[in-house]
């Protein structure tokens, strides 16, 4: 774009909106942005665009991509986010739909949502059965060795999936807790082709899970939809019976939050 049409379009939008808009460009993007893409989209001078960028940054609300150049979304605006889903609208929603699940299927039912370290437990409907596993909302579990965690893993571009596994410990926390890149990533391959992911015993001894993705309208995960319930009435494969349910479900998740 010219700069005299960067100039003048600079001062349609008004100061206060600027940064407003290059965050929601960036988080519409799904993908890091670079500032000179951002200067494009948004009709404004790069100058303009890294000041703006700087200020996001210090506080939190974007933050760098691993190649130093590009943006995406930084805690606080991660934190935004969830807060937004928690709304009581939605979450009124939600929970009508999650306790559908959890009578259709007998067992307790999750919805988690990616953070930094581990997917963050945001809603759950607990099975009626006395003997269960409880993690409360708000708990946050491993990526590598979670049916959230390996659905959400799933879904990253391979240079950021490569980035994840290089620096994330990969610790036992069982037995059958993957514990190398080369399996796990056998495994993110399986999960990424067949669009569903499995815990099997591999997070806690005598539980097993099942997770399917909750999708934005772009198609991209916003969080995990998922069953877990005690090895003595459901195996990981068992588990897998119900996996029409939880798509359905899936999609509900996926068209409220999209309404």
């Amino acid at each position: 774009m010219p700069d005299d049409l960067k100039s003048e379009q600079e001062t349609q939008i008004p100061t206060n909106l600027r940064l407003l808009l290059l965050v929601e460009e960036i988080a519409k993007a799904g993908t890091p942005l670079k500032p000179m893409q951002l200067a494009d989209a948004l009709g404004l001078p790069k100058p303009t665009i890294h000041r703006l960028l700087q200020t996001a940054e210090a506080e939190g609300f974007l933050q760098r991509d691993l190649d130093g150049r590009s943006y995406g979304p930084g805690p606080r605006l991660r934190q935004i986010a969830v807060h937004t889903m928690s709304s009581e609208r939605l979450r009124t929603g939600r929970l009508a739909i999650l306790k559908a699940v959890a009578e259709e299927i007998g067992e307790t039912c999750n919805l988690a949502t990616p953070d930094c370290e581990g997917m963050t437990y945001l809603d759950r409907v607990e099975t009626k059965w006395p003997l269960r596993i409880q993690l409360p909302i708000g708990t946050q579990v491993p990526f590598h060795c979670t049916a959230s965690g390996k659905m959400y893993l799933s879904t990253l571009r391979e240079r950021t999936l490569e980035a994840v596994l290089s620096s994330m410990p990969l610790d036992a926390l069982t037995e059958q807790t993957i514990t190398t890149p080369t399996a796990l990533r056998k495994e993110l391959s399986d999960t990424r082709e067949r669009g569903y992911s499995q815990d099997d015993q591999e997070f806690m001894s005598g539980m097993s899970a099942l997770a399917v993705p909750v999708n934005d309208n772009a198609g991209r995960l916003i969080a995990t939809l998922s069953v877990h319930a005690p090895d003595q009435r459901h195996s990981a494969a068992n588990l897998v019976q119900f996996l029409a349910t939880l798509k359905t479900a899936a999609e509900k998740l996926s068209d409220l939050h999209g309404s």
